[in-house]
């Protein structure tokens, strides 16, 4: 399941380019210069990855409200996006003590770098990300993520560590219902502008509806 999801990832690559390059009237400066593999490599460093695995798992709508989509059913359209980079180090501290993106985050966020196009992925720059071995609160506060999904279309998120959704059940509702998905163990955040790049999510179609390993590529320009 893993080398169909690979294939299916560097398929898209391959169509995206040549149809950037037959493209009328594109310029040098549309087109990408590198892949960045966002899949962490790091095998076993979380409780339900296997030691061939990664970490790195989509968790699908399914996985927040059985009966909505699972991995496999999310459409195409959605798994190809922009891509925008916001560095949680950033931030200030949630109430309850967990670093959390908020809604003047985004909005600092947005007047240095414009507004977050619409349907796009976020991804959450996390420091010392890649030694959190547990699960982690859901590092962006619940109405600044309501208001990504409800004003920017926002279709999934990505982060460095593996995350605990149950413990915000409207939060994890709302995902679920606006077809959100979030990628969680991805890694080389570091290695990605803020904004101007195109992410590529490749899950694989396994036995567990909700949550499934993937492949995140993301297009640097």
């Amino acid at each position: 399941m893993r080398i169909r999801s690979f294939i299916i990832a560097y398929a898209l690559v391959l169509a995206i380019l040549l149809f950037a390059d037959r493209r009328p009237g594109s310029t040098q400066q549309d087109r990408y210069s590198h892949v960045v593999d966002l899949t962490d490599g790091q095998n076993a460093t979380a409780a339900h990855a296997t030691a061939t695995e990664s970490r790195t798992r989509i968790i699908a709508p399914d996985a927040l409200i059985p009966g909505t989509w699972a991995a496999g059913q999310i459409p195409p359209e959605r798994l190809v996006a922009p891509l925008v980079v916001m560095d949680l180090s950033a931030t200030g501290v949630a109430v309850d003590g967990s670093p959390q993106i908020s809604l003047d985050d985004i909005a600092a966020w947005e007047s240095q770098h414009g507004m977050i196009p619409q349907g796009a992925v976020v991804a959450i720059r996390q420091t010392g990300a890649s030694d959190a071995l547990s699960t982690t609160p859901f590092p962006v506060a619940r109405d600044a993520a309501l208001f990504l999904i409800d004003a920017r279309y926002t279709i999934g998120f990505a982060v460095e560590t593996q995350v605990n959704l149950t413990s915000d059940r409207t939060l994890a509702r709302q995902l679920a219902l606006h077809g959100s998905y979030v990628v969680e163990g991805a890694a080389r955040f570091t290695s990605l502008p803020a904004t101007g790049s195109l992410v590529i999510v490749a899950p694989a179609r396994n036995k567990k509806p909700g949550e499934a390993p993937v492949r995140i590529l993301a297009m640097v320009r």
